[in-house]
């Protein structure tokens, strides 16, 4: 340990090499303004610290010290938080009470250079201003214009305030209430953070204050706005009532009030939930990440503006199913991004980051593009190679025909693969039937292409192609052209005949019906089994399982076959290939027929491919664990762990990749067809879109892979 300690002090920045102080948060709390509590100590707040904790922990991947003291004097935690200092990357305040808060913040930027933000003040002005930004630009309104009123003055309130003044409302045109009456010059109490807005000529009551009133933003208590005063404001008042759990006006009282509002507030039961998750996590993470030394007005800045254009992009599936809903469109019921919209990760830490960069305070300049795959892995390492083969895709975008194109999750795929610029998608299907289903699910096609088995001019061309190679298997020729007319078929055969490079089928099937048209269309590659394989990534590593779906108990040929199959798939992956055949003997240590079968495949193997790392047969922890595999085995061709595990018969193969999934965490994409003459990939049937854009990836690498081995790009 001495050498990192000699490191440190001659360098201090080693610290973030050689320890965590780069990923480490301390929240700090005096307890004296705990949510809707109030002032009820340092012990009584930490269940609330504790839990702030966890949200940095799961949205961010930050670790955190929940740090409650007691310390009433503001200068007490001033002191406190500098000698943290050398040991965390950044500070949060949490739940300290009004104008305590102002000060304590303000000193520890003048004397700190890590980052420190209290989220009760920035938190709330930050997510509230993307959803501000978002509403003006629903209701017509300009910022400049707009006349804001505020229930509420204390330091939520008061940042919020000045957050607004920063994206562009007139101070002038900003009033501020509290439970004492309007804040104006002289008035009793006032503090002098408050006074930087109190105006001369404010109204004289909170009910005046709402006359006119282009926004209203509730930050103080249940019940502090009543029907009357909302009838009073300007037209298509933009109203949110954000205090918890209780609003200062439930949302159908306010809708039964102004049935032209747009309406926000804090809870997650109503549309446009300003939830400060949206923030602290993702602002710490992009200002640890440049060791940024303060959160400065820039870097919330850019938290609010890429929060407001997310909230515009299209919402992945995964989002759709955590709130149990058919969709969500940018627009009054969706002005802001939903807390769980992993997303969120990827849009606001680097747009924090590049403030940071930007503006001066980041000691550590970062490639955008490597940072932004390197968020991804945070959020699992599926995410993380899955978007490595995104980029290779998109580097030579393939034409992807997609079947099944009237479902919605198929719809949704394609616009991700067509915005992303991964693939070229071919919808194939009844065009009527596409574009109802993509109106009624906000997904634009105008831009796609659609094909129409029923009157695409290649039809008769494509039959008359499937007659000649299925005609001596009984199909006849009006057979033929009755089949092309599904869209299974007919996708099928446009990879045959070259005019796609891919294609994807199966969503709304079960697999063995959605596999037959592709192996009656295109078939196996000479001498080639086809099989199914499933990529299991897990914390550390990435693993090809083969046959999980189509072989139930292959003979030694056939065994032999699968594993060259998914050799040859992972090597055009660009991942060298160490197969392992599976079993439940090591080297001949139990002799049977099934033992045997597999020691078999392994020799003929060795005849066949003397190049290719393959060696068993082999019991699972044998195959993955290499000091077992070296220490005991040394006489065995693989150097190093397998990462193809072929198994004897489907039953192992199935139960093994879904009880790794399920209960060992990995992340299972797929199943991925090899084997096959054409890029042709079959869904598990009711796919999600995460699942289906993976295996629109895969099929679109296959299709570069061939095309290249080929030495040209299909005509």
């Amino acid at each position: 340990m001495a050498e990192p300690c000699l490191a440190i002090q001659a360098h201090p920045d080693d610290a973030y090499r050689y320890t965590a102080r780069g990923n480490l948060i301390a929240v700090v709390s005096n307890g004296t303004a705990v949510l809707g509590l109030g002032d009820i100590g340092p012990l009584a707040a930490k269940p609330v610290m504790e839990g702030k904790a966890v949200l940095f922990k799961a949205f961010a991947d930050l670790d955190v010290f929940d740090l409650e003291i007691d310390a009433r004097d503001p200068d007490d935690i001033v002191r406190f938080c500098r000698m943290l200092e050398p040991t965390v990357g950044g500070i949060n305040l949490e739940d300290i009470r009004s104008p305590d808060c102002f000060y304590v913040e303000e000193r520890l930027r003048e004397v700190l250079s890590i980052p420190v933000f209290h989220d009760d003040q920035h938190g709330t002005a930050i997510i509230s201003g993307a959803a501000l930004l978002n509403a003006l630009e629903v209701s017509g309104k300009r910022i400049e214009d707009v006349r804001v009123v505020f229930m509420g003055a204390g330091a939520a309130a008061i940042a919020t305030a000045e957050h607004y003044v920063r994206l562009g409302v007139r101070r002038e045109h900003v009033t501020l209430c509290d439970l004492h009456g309007v804040i104006r010059p002289g008035r009793v109490p006032l503090d002098p953070y408050q006074a930087r807005f109190a105006r001369s000529d404010a109204p004289a009551t909170a009910l005046e204050a709402f006359d006119g009133a282009d926004v209203f933003v509730g930050l103080s208590a249940a019940g502090a706005v009543t029907p009357e005063m909302l009838r009073r404001m300007a037209p298509g008042p933009i109203i949110f009532a954000l205090a918890n759990p209780v609003p200062e006006i439930l949302p159908d009282e306010a809708r039964a009030a102004r049935p032209d509002a747009l309406i926000a507030t804090g809870r997650t039961d109503y549309p446009n939930q300003v939830n400060n998750v949206l923030g602290f996590p993702f602002i710490f993470r992009g200002a640890l990440d440049v060791r940024a030394s303060a959160i400065n007005e820039e870097m919330k800045m850019a938290a609010t503006r890429a929060l407001a254009a997310l909230a515009k992009e299209d919402v992945p599936e995964v989002v759709l199913r955590a709130y149990n809903v058919e969709s969500l469109r940018f627009g009054r019921e969706y002005l802001i991004p939903k807390p769980f919209d992993p997303r969120v990760l990827l849009w606001v830490a680097p747009a924090v980051a590049w403030a940071a960069i930007h503006s001066g305070v980041a000691r550590e300049i970062i490639d955008m593009d490597d940072y932004r795959a390197g968020l991804e892995s945070r959020l699992g390492r599926g995410r993380a190679v899955m978007r490595g083969f995104s980029n290779r895709a998109a580097a030579d975008p393939q034409r992807l025909a997609l079947t099944d194109a009237d479902d919605p999750r198929v719809l949704r795929a394609a616009r991700i693969l067509a915005d992303e610029d991964i693939a070229i998608p071919i919808l194939v299907g009844q065009p009527d039937a596409i574009t109802a289903a993509a109106a009624q699910s906000g997904v634009p096609v105008a831009d796609l292409r659609i094909v129409d088995p029923a009157s695409d001019p290649a039809r008769d061309r494509y039959a008359e192609a499937f007659w000649a190679r299925r005609q001596r298997r009984g199909v006849t020729s009006a057979e033929a052209c009755r089949r092309l007319l599904q869209p299974e078929y007919f996708g099928a055969m446009m990879v045959a005949e070259g005019d796609a490079d891919a294609v994807v089928v199966g969503e709304t099937q079960h697999y063995p019906r959605a596999i037959r048209p592709a192996l009656e269309a295109v078939g196996s590659d000479e001498d080639a089994a086809v099989a199914g394989i499933y990529m299991m990534v897990t914390q550390t590593d990435t693993y090809f399982f083969a046959d999980c779906t189509v072989n139930i108990n292959p003979d030694v040929a056939r065994l032999t076959q699968i594993a060259i199959a998914a050799a040859s798939f992972v090597d055009h992956l660009g991942i060298e290939p160490r197969v392992a055949m599976l079993s439940f003997s090591n080297f001949g240590s139990v002799r049977h027929p099934m033992q045997a079968k597999v020691a078999d495949a392994v020799a003929r193997l060795h005849q066949l491919r003397p190049n290719l790392k393959v060696d068993g047969e082999m019991q699972a922890d044998t195959a993955v664990v290499e000091s077992i595999l070296s220490g005991r085995y040394p006489f065995s061709r693989l150097h190093g762990p397998a990462n193809v595990l072929i198994f004897p018969d489907l039953n192992a193969a199935n139960i093994s990749y879904k009880l790794l999934g399920r209960l060992g965490g990995a992340q299972a994409i797929g199943p991925i067809l090899v084997g096959m003459a054409a890029p042709i990939h079959v869904l598990e049937r009711d796919s999600g879109v995460d699942d289906i854009v993976n295996m629109a990836v895969i099929a679109a690498v296959d299709a570069q892979e061939r095309a290249r081995h080929r030495g040209r790009r299909p005509d």
